[in-house]
């Protein structure tokens, strides 16, 4: 009878150990789906190099759709943005370099943050408040997005700043009063977010103890066909505009506004962007392409641009409050650039669309103001939201 009872013992004794472990296992497959998309970091980062003695750290933001945007503090430089083409392939859409030295030794600003003015003012000079301030004349005659050490050659301080909604970066900078010959202490701050609807936000904000100028913005260029197969004479584009700034032999405006209606400036209806570009027009660059400020319709954070590319699909709505956007094709590519992927970027493998002020602006009256007075503060917001079409 003991016995028996031993026996019942046990039987009872394993079944509460099958229970227990078909429970646990039960439980496991729950334990696996919690973990998604959802749940991966918004931001990492890892070292990229070393330039000038300081450690260069390149910054990986994710959405939960797969895009991905590289970010680096020296320069503030977006080193790649990958998105979904109409089949979901995710391929990088900006140029760029696999490697620091090749960002150091020569860039076209690729990717990078542009100030303390971005475009050119006409000589590298002029006047605030009586005084005559000299810049350096880094381009021909004029001084271009800032002069030989402009803000894509600093170093950004990088924090994460991510929410539950969007991975985000908060880059600042101390510009030196004097620094590049511009007056006053400037602190710059820049928010790059990245939202999963696939939306790349940046937001500038600056503050000075002296009167100044400012023109910031992000010199990224874009090639929709991804990891730049192809130039970018086969894509779409749209500007809302209906006039532009045209401009003489060194790029500087001639303060004229002229209509696009009947020019090859006229984009506001799609077109392919080389179906015009080598016209006899005294404004294409002597053949080489569009490098010019449109004036945008409007005013207020709205669309102000779509590209797309008809064979990957892609699409990319650009959005601003500010009140000019420069479209360049890539005139000056030459083939010199070996990129990403060992990707040679031949004239017009990118273009640009970099929403601003208007260039020279310091010089033109006429033009909107780009001063920036202590107790004030620069603000404007910029995004380009990326799609498919099917």
């Amino acid at each position: 009878m003991l016995h028996q009872n031993k026996n019942a013992w046990f039987v009872s004794f394993c079944a509460v150990i099958a229970l227990i472990i078909s429970s646990c296992s039960s439980q496991k497959p729950k334990e696996q789906n919690t973990s998604s998309v959802d749940s991966l970091p918004l931001v990492t980062s890892k070292p990229f190099g070393m330039f000038d003695g300081k450690a260069v750290t390149l910054f990986t933001m994710r959405n939960k759709n797969s895009v991905e945007m590289n970010v680096m503090n020296y320069g503030g430089i977006i080193v790649s943005l990958k998105v979904p083409d109409k089949n979901g392939v995710v391929e990088d859409v900006t140029l760029g370099y696999d490697s620091l030295k090749d960002y150091v030794k020569a860039s076209p600003f690729f990717g990078a943050l542009i100030g303390r003015y971005g475009n050119r003012i006409a000589k590298g000079k002029f006047t605030l408040d009586g005084k005559q301030h000299t810049l350096a004349a880094n381009n021909g005659v004029n001084h271009l997005h800032g002069g030989p050490k402009g803000f894509d050659k600093v170093f950004w301080n990088i924090q994460d700043a991510s929410d539950s909604m969007q991975a985000k970066l908060k880059l600042t900078y101390q510009s030196k009063d004097g620094e590049e010959g511009y007056p006053g202490n400037l602190n710059v701050e820049v928010m790059y977010s990245l939202t999963n609807e696939n939306e790349v936000k940046i937001e500038y904000k600056a503050t000075t103890d002296k009167k100044t100028v400012i023109n910031l913005t992000q010199h990224a260029y874009f090639n929709l066909s991804g990891n730049a197969r192809r130039d970018i004479l086969g894509h779409q584009l749209t500007i809302h505009a209906d006039r532009f700034l045209p401009v003489d032999a060194t790029l500087i405006p001639t303060g004229i506004l002229q209509p696009v209606k009947n020019t090859p400036f006229d984009f506001t209806s799609k077109q392919i962007v080389g179906s015009r570009i080598n016209e006899k027009d005294a404004q294409l660059i002597s053949g080489k392409g569009y490098d010019h400020c449109w004036i945008l319709n409007g005013n207020g954070f709205a669309k102000v641009a779509t590209l797309e590319d008809s064979i990957s699909g892609r699409r990319m709505e650009v959005f601003t409050d500010q009140p000019g956007i420069q479209f360049y094709s890539g005139n000056f590519l030459d083939g010199s650039n070996v990129g990403k992927g060992g990707v040679v970027y031949n004239q017009r493998f990118g273009l640009c669309l970099e929403t601003q002020h208007f260039p020279d602006s310091p010089n033109q009256p006429s033009f909107p103001t780009t001063v920036l007075s202590p107790g004030e503060s620069y603000q404007t917001v910029t995004s380009y939201k990326f799609s498919v079409n099917k």
